[in-house]
């Protein structure tokens, strides 16, 4: 690749979500409502012009580097969990984040901007689908008459997926756990523990009965079982 082709861009912020690492991660935004965390504005684009109207809007566009995903390489091809993790299609024909350019885009819904001292902004969004420390490239305003299009076809993926594919069921030490954390101010934890796991973030080709899983959210790990149909948390830990 010649240099013509290379770019460079500055991180205008950091995610800090309630996902600490990437498996449980919803694979789309919206998804997972329940899931909260903002986006801390960096030095020097941390200044309230920034984000002077942006509270106007109910849902921004936000650019971000999947930084976890950088590889030396890239494929043509790729296998999307959506189908079965068996399938190839091509690299642009999935949102997978392996890709010749590890950029991601994703609409999130805005609940408030909040401008503090000392050039601290930010901005307060749920139902994301990004890592907690993920740089963001860019953040523009969500707008519905043109952004969003009701004939549009959506391909290997034309519905959501089955937010509940996993029946979820929490042992009486779990529910003690959740109760404990409930009494330490984040009363939501155990929906979005439940709602994480019941999309089922599992590799496709991973389907062994009895095998311990733990998801990393909050602070805390969710330790969770696989049933035969369905899965038990069986404790919450501090992470």
């Amino acid at each position: 690749m010649t240099e013509e082709n290379q770019y460079t861009f500055p991180a205008v912020g950091v995610m800090r979500s309630c996902y600490k690492a990437k498996f449980g991660i919803p694979r789309q935004p919206g998804l997972i409502e329940e899931a909260t965390g903002y986006i801390e504005l960096l030095p020097p684009y941390n200044q309230p012009n920034t984000v002077r109207g942006l509270e106007d809007f109910s849902h921004i566009w936000v650019l971000f580097v999947f930084h976890q995903a950088l590889r030396d390489g890239w494929k043509a091809t790729v296998r999307p969990p959506r189908l079965g993790g068996d399938k190839r299609i091509g690299v642009f024909a999935s949102r997978s984040p392996f890709r010749p350019s590890a950029i991601g885009l994703s609409v999130l819904k805005l609940k408030q901007v909040v401008i503090g001292d000392h050039g601290r902004i930010r901005l307060e969004v749920c139902g994301q689908d990004i890592v907690d420390g993920t740089p963001i490239l860019d953040i523009k305003p969500y707008l519905p008459y043109t952004d969003s299009v009701p004939t549009a076809v959506g391909g290997f993926a034309p519905t959501a997926p089955d937010a509940d594919a996993l029946p979820v069921t929490v042992s009486a030490e779990a529910e003690n756990d959740f109760a404990q954390i409930a009494k330490r101010g984040k009363p939501q934890f155990r929906d979005l523990a439940i709602k994480v796991i019941s999309a089922d973030p599992r590799p496709a080709y991973q389907r062994e009965i009895g095998r311990i899983y733990g998801v990393f959210l909050d602070g805390y790990e969710v330790v969770w079982k696989a049933l035969e149909n369905g899965a038990e948390i069986v404790e919450i830990r501090k992470a």
